[in-house]
């Protein structure tokens, strides 16, 4: 059977007590270089996940007999590695242990609500801008490519300079930073992050 676990933002603390028993008693390990690390002790076989998804997927398939884990970022199905290996393996084959996603967790850091929230992400994708503007809560996972400033600038020029944006800098780490800030005052570039777009400041 294949597990995919949600490690949480960061680190093993957030994880939940059923993702790290799935850890436990695995024969076999997938997940990125920084996930892989967490699990030190795991004697087992390891597969380190960058951008050989083919690869991975071949991999897998040859060890259906085993229990084979893989390690994914925040939750697996929030625009995460879950969605692939549901749609190339089938839900009957595929078990998955939910994580906190990164929003999530911004979310709760920040006291935002998400009961009317619109969710989307950046992260190696294409954004709409038009469809981002029209909406009046957004949270959004970002990456280098298209982070707050890219956003914030494309905000701006569709005339929603005056909303607000919360940034979540480093979540879950030693060295995480909340920022609050209108968006037309984004101008820097700010590490792995996940930020919240609102019409109103509620926080």
């Amino acid at each position: 059977m294949l597990t995919v676990v949600g490690m949480g933002p960061s680190g093993l603390h957030l994880m939940t007590p059923a993702a790290r028993d799935a850890v436990a008693g695995a024969d076999a390990l997938v997940g990125g270089k920084r996930h892989l690390q967490q699990f030190p002790g795991f004697d087992g076989e390891r597969f380190a996940l960058g951008a050989n998804i083919a690869e991975l997927l071949v991999w897998l398939g040859e060890r259906e007999a085993q229990k084979v884990v893989v390690l994914a970022s925040g939750d697996p199905l929030f625009y995460g590695i879950g969605t692939r290996l549901i749609a190339h393996f089938g839900i009957e084959r595929v078990r998955i242990i939910p994580g906190i996603s990164a929003v999530q967790y911004l979310c709760a850091k920040a006291g935002i609500d998400m009961n009317d929230i619109w969710l989307t992400s950046s992260h190696g994708r294409d954004v709409c801008f038009d469809e981002l503007a029209r909406q009046r809560k957004v949270a959004m996972v970002t990456d280098g490519r298209c982070g707050p400033r890219e956003i914030a600038a494309q905000l701006a020029v569709r005339g929603k300079g005056y909303r607000w944006m919360v940034i979540g800098e480093n979540l879950a780490m030693d060295n995480e930073r909340i920022h609050c800030l209108p968006v037309s005052k984004i101008t820097a570039d700010y590490d792995m992050n996940a930020v919240v777009i609102l019409s109103l400041i509620h926080i």
